[in-house]
């Protein structure tokens, strides 16, 4: 079994900056994709950032120029550096990784989600 979990949010004034940290462990063979996700109240699951193994990175529009995602492959995680934060920013952020494992000689992708770490942002 493989699990995310993530840390990083609260609350911060609109301007200022949090950084979110997720963590992959477990019988980890591989970790292809990570990214991030948020949904806001009432709204659906969104797409923020996701990096692929190789470094190549994707945001959204929303968030270009201020957000940045990274990851550190021999600590298995994945950052966000959320910089000029905004009051629409406000949502649950949940990590996604696509981690291959292996049981018994066979590989197995598994799209693994982590619980959510809640980031408000005050006018």
């Amino acid at each position: 079994q493989v699990q995310l979990v993530e840390s990083g949010g609260g609350l911060v004034q609109a301007g200022g900056s949090l950084r979110l940290s997720c963590a992959a462990s477990g019988s980890i063979f591989s970790i292809n994709d990570m990214g991030w996700y948020r949904q806001a109240p009432g709204k659906q699951r969104e797409l923020v950032a996701t990096i692929t193994s190789g470094g190549s990175t994707k945001y959204a529009d929303s968030v270009k120029g201020r957000f940045t995602i990274s990851r550190d492959t021999a600590k298995n995680t994945v950052y966000l550096q959320m910089n000029s934060l905004k009051p629409e920013d406000t949502a649950v952020y949940f990590c996604n990784a696509v981690i291959t494992t292996v049981q018994r000689l066979v590989p197995k992708c598994n799209d693994v989600w982590g619980q959510g770490t809640q980031v408000t942002v005050s006018s």
